[in-house]
């Protein structure tokens, strides 16, 4: 079984395309642990692909030729997805104990 340097794989998923690195990015540092030991090789090597190739799968604007990528994609969309809700739903439901968070929640009485 290959391990991964978590550190390498968080620099590697960094691109300079800003909406790379908020697809990315998280991912890395959210998900990619728990991946299997299977899908930490496949992201290691979507990671090899050229930037403007993943920006047009990421953005399903085409599909990969290689269709092992695929599975890859619909995770890292997957992932997003489930973070971007997650975030909202935070936002507009107030902490238990009542407290405002950064403006939002009700006011204290």
């Amino acid at each position: 079984m290959q391990e991964f340097n978590k550190q390498k794989i968080f620099w590697h998923s960094r691109r300079g395309m800003l909406e790379l690195d908020l697809l990315l990015v998280p991912f890395a540092t959210e998900a990619f642990s728990g991946l299997s030991n299977q899908d930490q090789l496949l992201y290691s090597d979507l990671l090899e692909q050229e930037d403007q190739d993943l920006f047009a799968w990421l953005m399903q604007q085409s599909e990969p030729e290689e269709l092992r990528f695929k599975h890859m994609i619909q995770l890292i969309l997957a992932h997003n997805n489930k973070s971007y809700y997650t975030k909202r739903i935070s936002a507009l439901v107030p902490p238990p104990d009542g407290r405002r968070v950064s403006g939002h929640g009700p006011k204290p009485r």
